[in-house]
């Protein structure tokens, strides 16, 4: 529960010291009466214990930073404000907010059945993935079309859209931050985080 607050803590902190945009207090409320910062990043994948949902996007906005400076360089901001580049990190995945529930399920140990509680996903609004965290976003915050384009892409291929024939490629080469945020969000995945068991 400590590393909990702590990460809380430090997404909130860059919120008041990245972000200036109107609206943005009546986010930060209403994020604190959610489950942010509390609930798993997924149900069985990366980051799926309490807290791991801001835990995961602490890694994203870290590796969305790397990347904008690697990219860009020391001039990076002339790209990519910081205020963009937190509104991108922070609010990418707010369509997770208050869709997982926990359940109990069988699992057989050492012979014997015993239930164990599992993540479970119940969506009171199944409105997609990317393009409902820009819904809840913008219903804050006014999103620049960057920001809108990278939040609303940054599963890339695993999107259910690309795999119905979305051109990822048109969307990558007239948005190029939405690659790279694309990127930051796999390294976050694959390279920071890992599975609980």
């Amino acid at each position: 529960m400590e590393d909990v607050e702590k990460n809380k803590e430090q997404y909130l902190n860059l919120i008041k010291s990245n972000i200036k945009r109107d609206g943005i207090q009546q986010l930060v409320e209403w994020l604190v009466k959610t489950d942010f910062f509390t609930c798993p990043a997924s149900t069985k994948y990366h980051s799926n214990v309490e807290g791991g949902l801001c835990l995961h996007t602490l890694n994203v906005f870290e590796r969305f930073i790397k990347l904008l400076k690697s990219e860009y360089g020391e001039n990076w901001e002339k790209v990519c404000s910081v205020e963009s580049a937190t509104i991108i990190a922070l609010f990418h995945d707010l369509c997770k907010v208050d869709t997982y529930v926990t359940d109990m399920r069988n699992v057989k140990e050492n012979g014997v059945w015993i239930q164990k509680p599992f993540y479970a996903v119940n969506d009171k609004l199944p409105y997609g993935h990317g393009e409902k965290s820009v819904y809840i976003a913008n219903g804050f915050i006014r999103l620049t079309r960057e920001e809108a384009m990278c939040i609303n892409w940054h599963m890339g291929e695993y999107d259910l859209r690309a795999k119905a024939g979305v051109s990822l490629t048109e969307i990558y080469y007239k948005y190029p931050l939405a690659l790279l945020f694309h990127i930051a969000d796999l390294q976050a995945t694959y390279l920071d985080e890992k599975v609980y068991k």
